[in-house]
């Protein structure tokens, strides 16, 4: 077994033993599941606009060098620069760069994945920059030194214990005296503590839920107003987004934002939908940067174009996939070990990682469908996850013992009469053990499944011994 899977089966096992965490993810998780479902059948046009959202997309991937042109154009036009990153190191550098030469000291930041994709805090870091998350989310796990568990909710994984001992910890010396431990004090007190970031922030950058090539437009879509601060109070604002984001126009924009917020926390549409279009006008304005700065990121996006993984290219970080999968409610975000976690990260990250790295993901999934079913832009994802299962088989990155295991089972399914009499003797065993009590506890070579869940015990024969027998019976 190579490092990358001994290391996931270790996260795993972590987050499974963890009650603190167990605890978290059991109360999120119906939340998010229920809000969903109201806010649909309240829609009854939902349907609808998810099948016009999958065909927006499509038709950019299609055409996504021209959509690409117009908006920066467009952002040219409105004042802007923007700037085109291949690899997330040349997008860290790039960003670096800009907050260097403007001599900037503190940099605000708004909730963006792909700037945690592109470890964009470590670089800025590195170079003597102090930088401030303002999602409440983003803040909470900057003050854990951990990485968002969740794309919509980063710090789901906390409990509010938790949390109010972090805030705390970190605001104590800052003369917060009192240990709170309300929702509302948890929520006032942060405000308190990032009134005064916001003032002194030297850049703001924000990642972009949308690009319009039609006007040019970064759009952000939050609920709770820090992705303004951080845009109109510096004298520089920066977007970091990936090329993907792209859509045509401010009439798609009004499609996605329909299925948006219902589909990731079960909201009509967000607190917040702010569009950016460029510096102020002139310095007579009083409101917005004096800079304004696109950073888009390609980072193995391209590569996906034209391929078999195209569709995961429309995805809109809803997060309703990690919502409904059974394994990520158990599991959490961080066992995945990525920055993407869940059904979309799973696909996502060997695309933009490798599989040598990250060959348990696709494999730590029941394909049970249900992410493809609530997807609000119809990716296969459970396609996607078999194809990467096939790529890992055929260039044998799988463990010797799976391989090995699966080259036997396609022998014999090949061979169904072989295959029938094969199994025969084994079915026959389990039923003696398990037919008193209807379940069997423990299956040699499978304990990877008895160890949390029993096996139900089988029928004496095969589906198909008895099929025959009530053939003869009906025939007789």
């Amino acid at each position: 077994m190579n490092t990358a899977s001994t290391e996931f089966r270790k996260r795993v096992r972590m987050a499974l033993a963890d009650d603190e965490l167990q605890h978290a993810m059991g109360r999120a998780k119906g939340g998010f599941v229920l809000n969903r479902q109201k806010a649909i059948a309240e829609f009854p046009e939902f349907h609808q606009m998810t099948d016009a959202a999958r065909d927006i997309k499509d038709h950019v991937l299609m055409n996504l060098d021209l959509y690409l042109e117009i908006y920066e154009k467009k952002v040219l036009e409105n004042g802007g620069q923007v700037h085109w990153a291949r690899t997330a190191e040349e997008a860290s550098t790039i960003v670096e760069g800009l907050c260097r030469r403007s001599g900037a000291r503190k940099i605000t930041k708004g909730k963006s994945m792909v700037s945690e994709e592109i470890n964009l805090n470590e670089k800025l870091e590195k170079s003597g920059m102090q930088v401030i998350e303002t999602d409440l989310g983003e803040y909470i796990v900057q003050l854990a030194s951990e990485k968002p568990s969740h794309i919509i909710a980063p710090a789901v994984h906390k409990t509010r214990n938790q949390i109010s001992k972090l805030f705390y910890k970190h605001h104590k010396p800052m003369g917060y005296a009192d240990k709170v431990s309300e929702r509302k004090e948890i929520v006032q007190q942060a405000r308190s503590v990032l009134r005064n970031h916001f003032v002194e922030s030297d850049i703001g950058i924000t990642g972009a839920n949308f690009l319009i090539a039609e006007t040019g437009s970064s759009v952000i879509v939050t609920n709770e107003g820090n992705g303004d601060l951080t845009s109109v109070l510096p004298r520089m604002q920066i977007v970091v987004a990936g090329i993907e984001k792209v859509i045509p126009s401010l009439e798609d924009l009004s499609v996605f934002l329909r299925v948006l917020a219902r589909s990731a926390t079960g909201q009509e549409i967000s607190a917040y939908t702010s569009l950016y279009s460029g510096p102020r006008a002139n310095h007579a304005d009083e409101e917005g940067p004096e800079q304004y700065h696109v950073v888009l990121v390609d980072n193995g996006r391209s590569s996906m174009l034209g391929s078999e993984y195209q569709s995961m290219l429309r995805c809109i970080r809803c997060g309703a996939c990690l919502n409904h999968c059974t394994v990520y409610n158990v599991i959490g975000g961080h066992a995945y070990g990525s920055i993407y976690p869940g059904p979309m990260g799973s696909v996502l990250t060997p695309l933009i990682d490798g599989h040598e790295n990250n060959t348990d993901l696709a494999n730590a999934c029941t394909l049970n469908g249900l992410c493809r079913t609530i997807c609000p832009v119809h990716i296969p994802l459970p396609d996607l996850l078999r194809n990467h299962r096939t790529q890992q088989q055929r260039r044998k990155l799988t463990p010797f013992t799976g391989r090995f295991f699966f080259a036997i089972w396609v022998y014999l399914v090949r061979r169904p009469h072989f295959y029938q009499i094969v199994l025969a003797l084994p079915i026959w065993v389990l039923n003696r053990v398990g037919r008193k009590s209807g379940v069997i506890k423990r299956i040699p070579l499978a304990n990877g499944w008895t160890n949390s869940r029993d096996f139900p015990c089988p029928s004496a024969q095969t589906f198909q011994r008895q099929w025959r027998a009530e053939m003869r019976k009906f025939n007789a």
